[in-house]
């Protein structure tokens, strides 16, 4: 009887134990939610109010023009505010940071998952200009994983703060094995040993061509020669490929002439160089252009395979309308 009373309560500390244990590791899990939500956050934030593209990148695809650059610096900005709330807020004020949090990252899957569906090609934004890569499941799911994560955070007494400051080692483990989970699902780190270690000769690289109608309109150079162009918003007349170099037609005037707009953007970098070339459209004789610039002649047309020599000053030229006669 004795020996059956010991093995009972034997049994029963054990299953305490266990209970103890799995009770910890979820505990550990909550915890850890705090400091990599805050890095993701910050690391967001500083991108975007970073990035001085005019035109946004991700879900502000899905808004007027005239509201992309205001919408990404206000979503930055409320990273970063969020961010500081998850390190230093308890109780309610906590709570109300871990829920919008939560929140943020929910809608910026359906905002993602909408995007996807319109645009193909639009990369999600998420941090800035690095943020390049179509919008895929991988992308959804990461922002699905945070906001799961920070709903989880809910009602910790800690902040990120006393995580960082004496996390154990049951903490640096879960929280390597999440890092490494998120990596999985981040094609930035892709995007960003491509760039970083020139994987790919750029003659070769595939590039959407939204990707490269967005970083033309971004330039100075598409700027200062949109009161040319007949139609700015339209598609382009013509679009062709060469080497290293995307070139672009559109039709446009010029002191009551028809004129050929040709934009020349480069396939690699953030912020690739664009250069133009303006000429007649019937004669293809060289106008006066924004910039020094290859005649329209001189630039390469599909199959063609001369090299082409393009400048690297810029040289404004006035508004046409300015000069045209009264």
């Amino acid at each position: 009887m004795v020996v059956e009373t010991f093995a009972i309560n034997a049994i029963n500390v054990t299953g305490v134990a266990d209970v103890a244990d799995s009770a910890d590791v979820i505990g550990v899990v909550r915890d850890i939610q705090l400091p990599i939500l805050v890095l993701l956050l910050l690391l967001g934030a500083v991108a975007k109010i970073a990035d001085r593209s005019p035109r946004g990148s991700g879900p502000v695809a899905l808004l007027p023009s005239r509201f992309h650059r205001r919408f990404e610096l206000a979503n930055g900005w409320l990273e970063a505010v969020l961010a500081v709330g998850l390190l230093t807020l308890t109780a309610l004020p906590g709570d109300i940071a871990r829920g919008a949090t939560a929140a943020l990252f929910l809608v910026a899957a359906l905002l993602l998952f909408r995007l996807r569906e319109r645009d193909p090609e639009l990369g999600c934004g998420c941090f800035g200009g690095l943020s390049t890569t179509p919008v895929g499941w991988r992308t959804i799911a990461r922002a699905l994983v945070l906001a799961a994560g920070a709903v989880s955070t809910i009602g910790l007494e800690s902040t990120g703060v006393v995580v960082l400051a004496a996390p154990t080692l049951t903490h640096l483990v879960a929280m390597a094995a999440e890092v490494v989970l998120i990596a999985a699902l981040s094609p930035e780190l892709n995007e960003l040993a491509m760039r970083r270690f020139h994987l790919e000769p750029c003659e070769l690289r595939e590039v959407p061509l939204r990707r490269t109608l967005t970083r033309l309109k971004a330039s100075d150079v598409w700027r200062a020669n949109t009161a040319l162009i007949t139609e700015p918003d339209a598609e382009p007349a013509d679009v062709w490929r060469h080497g290293c170099w995307r070139f672009i037609r559109f039709a446009g005037t010029r002191d009551n002439r028809d004129v050929d707009v040709v934009f020349g953007v480069h396939v690699r970098g953030r912020r690739p160089a664009v250069r133009a070339a303006i000429s007649d459209g019937e004669t293809g004789e060289t106008l006066a252009v924004l910039g020094e610039v290859a005649a329209r002649s001189a630039l390469p047309g599909p199959g063609e395979r001369e090299a082409v020599e393009l400048p690297d000053t810029v040289i404004p030229v006035q508004d046409p309308s300015k000069t045209a006669p009264r």
